[in-house]
């Protein structure tokens, strides 16, 4: 489980990032889960957009993804969702 501070150095650190993965239509699905997988393991922070066409609340979209990434929600913020996992190769983030 995450900190407050490490929360917000995570939301500081995600600030600059663009969304590598969009939630539409189709919702969250299996491959999408293990794609956000594999791009948290190369790069620990990333972001997530969640289209307007998407027919699940982005609260739940953002559940969805973190449970089944393993991944810590950092942050849902307007339609975009922060996930953080630590990698177990190419650890780069060093949590305060």
């Amino acid at each position: 489980m995450l900190t407050g501070k490490q929360k917000r150095f995570l939301r500081a650190k995600a600030h600059h990032l663009q969304p590598i993965f969009q939630v539409g239509k189709g919702g969250v699905n299996e491959n999408m889960v293990k794609q956000i997988s594999e791009a948290l393991e190369a790069r620990e922070l990333i972001k997530v957009s969640v289209l307007q066409n998407c027919e699940e609340d982005r609260d739940e979209v953002a559940e969805a993804l973190a449970t089944g990434a393993e991944a810590e929600l950092v942050q849902v913020i307007g339609n975009v969702i922060v996930l953080y996992k630590e990698s177990k190769e190419q650890k780069t983030i060093e949590l305060p």
